[in-house]
Formats: C-alpha cells, structure tokens, sequence
C-alpha cells in the first residue's frame, strides 16, 4: 500500500525545499502589478516626474523603483558613488554626456563616480524606467557643485508622506521597506 498522497512525487526536483528559512531572513517582496492600476502608488517628484517604489532597502542602503516621467527635456544632473542598474519599459532617454540612447528594452549599468544629465526626447510622451540604484543620487550643477541628494530614507520619506496624503496610509509604504 503507498502511504503517500496522491499528488506527491517522486521526482526530488518537484519536492519543494523541506528545511526552515532561516529566522531572521526577511519576506520576500512580490509586486503582482508593477505598473500599478491606482495612480495613487506614483509618488509625485517633480512636475510631471513620479517614482513607484518597488524595494527599499533600508539594511544594503538601495532602492529599486520605476521612475515614470511625462515631460520632454532635462530631468536632472546628478552623480553616483555607487553602481545602478537600469531596464527602460517605456519610451526612451539619454543622458547628454553620452552618444547612445535607451530605449526601450534597454538596458544600462552606471558605474561608481558617473556624473550625468538625464534627459527625455521631444518626442516621447511617457517613458518608464525601472532604476536599482545603490548609496544616493547627488544632484550638482553643471560644475559638480551639490545641490542636493536623495537616498533609500528620503525616498521612504516622500512615499509616506505622499501615501498619507492621497489616503493609501502611512503604512503603505512599508510593504516595500526591507
């Protein structure tokens, strides 16, 4: 007689892992909707310029949004001391130190120390870019002199305040928060 239930298997690559997690591993995150129905989850950043959060990690000091923008022209100038990833999902950009452009389906990696100018063409109504950016953005003037910056906290920040004010609730945020 088999003593096993009629959807188990025996093929070891089915079985799922039968061990603990580890205690103080934290949850992972799942966005079922990236581009999200409810406009209220774009936090407003600028005029026309919104980010979505998708992971803020408060511990490695990273973010991962969706950086939506609904304007032509330059977004911002700004550095990096760290390394970010980028995938566009929507429309195109480029930065005016560089030759190339992303568009998309593109894929960019900044590396540590690139200063640049983020700038979206006349001819893109919309263009949505999925950002992994590591430690802060400094934003300077056209001579490197900071005039301003933002990190995984100020983002946590801007999405609280915003998610209060739009009556998604403090919390909301908080699913993102690792």
């Amino acid at each position: 007689m088999n003593s096993k239930p009629a959807s188990a298997t025996t093929d070891p690559a089915r079985i799922p892992y039968q061990l603990p997690f580890p205690r103080e591993a934290a949850p992972e995150i799942v966005v079922p909707s990236v581009i999200p129905d409810d406009e209220r989850v774009w936090v407003p950043q600028a005029e026309n310029v919104w980010f979505r959060p998708l992971c803020l990690n408060t511990v490695q000091g990273y973010w991962v949004n969706l950086l939506r923008v609904r304007r032509a022209g330059v977004l911002s100038r700004h550095r990096h001391p760290a390394p970010v990833h980028g995938m566009v999902l929507r429309g195109s950009w480029h930065y005016l130190e560089h030759a190339w452009v992303a568009s998309e389906g593109s894929y960019v990696f900044e590396p540590p120390g690139e200063t640049h100018t983020l700038v979206v063409p006349d001819n893109v109504p919309e263009m949505i870019t999925l950002f992994h950016i590591t430690g802060a953005m400094v934003y300077v003037d056209p001579y490197g002199t900071q005039t301003g910056y933002e990190d995984v906290f100020t983002k946590i920040d801007l999405s609280r305040a915003h998610y209060i004010r739009c009556g998604l609730g403090e919390g909301f945020v908080d699913q993102f928060i690792r």
